[in-house]
């Protein structure tokens, strides 16, 4: 069946997402418009937000709205001297779920992949250097995955 020019580019939209497909694609579109356009028209809304006002911390460069995150601007985490280096911003939010962790984090926002074009630019590796040279650390904790790229 061959659906409306709208209709199909609301499914290929949704096949930008991870693990989605064409299937899965045609479901969540016809879910939106069958049964919750409020739903989809909130979705849209906070997505087109999301898109245009977040942007990267300036200091641990994981996702914010504002200059630098609420992470780098607490006064207590600042005294604390500890740097860890994490992957993507969700690596941020597993380790503070623990409670345990008060320094301060990197995101290098991937891994090394050449085939990929992600080199050392693409991380940040000179910032973190820059960081690691200009502030008072003590420990500096490489939290990636246990990968060959991690």
């Amino acid at each position: 069946m061959k659906f409306s020019p709208l209709v199909i580019e609301l499914i290929e939209s949704f096949k930008c997402l991870p693990g989605v497909g064409a299937k899965s694609a045609q479901r969540m579109a016809f879910h939106l418009l069958e049964r919750n356009r409020i739903g989809g028209t909130k979705l849209s809304h906070s997505l087109a937000k999301a898109m245009t006002d977040i942007g990267h911390c300036q200091g641990c460069r994981t996702f914010t709205e504002q200059d630098y995150c609420d992470i780098c601007t607490s006064e207590k985490r600042k005294s604390k001297g500890q740097l860890c280096i994490v992957e993507s911003p969700a690596d941020v939010i597993a380790i503070e779920q623990t409670a345990e962790f008060q320094g301060l984090y990197f995101v290098l926002m991937g891994h090394l992949s050449p085939i990929d074009g992600i080199g050392p630019e693409q991380l940040g590796i000179t910032l973190l250097l820059g960081k690691v040279d200009n502030e008072k650390l003590e420990e500096v904790i490489i939290a990636c995955n246990p990968t060959v790229e991690g």
